[in-house]
């Protein structure tokens, strides 16, 4: 069964680690797109451009199917998904993790290597505040004035979100539904004479 909840991060937030000389600067971004990534990754590339690494790992979707993690020269498998691994761990979604990498001067193995990315995306998670989140289906329901009392019953007694309405001869309410309620509700709008809905988006 398709969950419609899920658990990601409020704001961005910060972790560190060092190790021999080298440090490790870890920010953990909420993002819902892949273009949220680019932007996230592309800004923080500029602002430490004298790092010699910018590691990452994503995920994306309340099914948890749409994930990369990224080692950016650094040896296979060391970087990227042991901050996958953090993610999963924590059960967060619609979150990008980066790490940056100044290099100390000596090496630290592939296992001190998966350590001290693993620990900077820890500290990340740790001090961000984690929150749950719904997916939501996002509804217009158009319908004539006469049926508005009907209307306004279904909204009060279902409790959708309302985003926006319009209320002329024919009036127009925009409503973030929550995805395992849809079915209920979207049924009784349709069972009153005059209303139209259409589904606009998901989030």
């Amino acid at each position: 069964m398709q969950t419609d909840n899920y658990k990601t991060i409020e704001t961005t937030s910060e972790g560190i680690y060092k190790e021999k000389g080298s440090k490790f600067i870890a920010y953990a971004f909420p993002v819902t797109c892949e273009e949220d990534i680019k932007d996230e990754i592309s800004r923080l590339k500029k602002e430490y451009y004298d790092a010699r690494h910018h590691c990452y790992a994503y995920m994306l979707g309340a099914d948890k199917k749409d994930f990369r993690a990224n080692d950016d020269g650094e040896p296979s498998s060391t970087a990227g998904k042991p901050i996958l691994g953090q993610i999963l761990s924590s059960d967060l979604t619609n979150i990008l993790i980066v790490v940056i990498r100044y290099f100390g001067g000596t090496k630290l193995g592939v296992s001190g290597l998966i350590h001290a990315y693993k620990t900077a995306a820890q500290d990340a998670i740790a001090n961000a505040q984690v929150i749950e989140k719904t997916v939501n289906d996002i509804y217009d329901i158009h319908f004539d004035y006469l049926v508005m009392n009907d209307v306004m019953r279904i909204i009060k007694e279902e409790q959708p979100l309302q985003i926006d309405q319009d209320f002329n001869l024919t009036c127009r309410i925009t409503l973030s539904i929550r995805q395992s309620e849809v079915d209920k509700i979207i049924e009784r709008f349709n069972k009153i004479d005059s209303v139209k809905t259409k589904h606009l988006r998901t989030e």
